[in-house]
């Protein structure tokens, strides 16, 4: 018989050769019950994913260090001031007076925006500061009023 009369089988439907075939569990129920069960276990961990493996730079990724804060900053508020200018400005009598309403309508934001913005308890968001700032024509960052110089 010569070596071109010989069969190699590859693959997962191979018969014979009475060892058990390597599974992976994905769970710590199953870990356990193949303990329990005297299974051969072996544990690796699994580093990278597939896409993960393919973009350059993982390892420098895995080895970085990821500095923690313990220090919680609060986001910066709107000042009271500037609250209080918007709302003097806008139930002042002249060309500005507007209610909540017509001031969100016009910027084009919901009333209870213009609510939080002018009690002061608003997070800072500078593009609607800017935006009711531009129509009733006070400063963003005084609350002076623009026009009266």
């Amino acid at each position: 018989m010569s070596e071109w009369d010989t069969v190699t089988k590859i693959g997962s439907k191979v018969t014979g050769g009475g060892s058990q075939r390597e599974t992976v569990v994905k769970g710590k129920g199953a870990l356990n019950a193949a303990q329990r069960s005297g299974a051969i276990v072996g544990t690796e961990k699994k580093f990278a994913t597939s896409n993960a493996a393919n973009k350059g730079g993982v390892e420098g990724q895995r080895l970085t260090k990821v500095d923690r804060s313990d220090d919680i900053v609060a986001p910066q508020k709107v000042s009271g001031e500037l609250g209080a200018a918007i709302r003097n400005r806008r139930s002042k009598d002249g060309p500005y007076k507007m209610t909540q309403a017509q001031l969100a309508q016009k910027v084009n934001a919901p009333a209870n925006d213009i609510k939080t913005l002018e009690s002061g308890e608003a997070i800072k968001n500078q593009a609607l500061l800017n935006k009711v700032c531009r129509v009733l024509k006070i400063s963003p960052k005084t609350g002076l009023p623009l026009d009266d110089k």
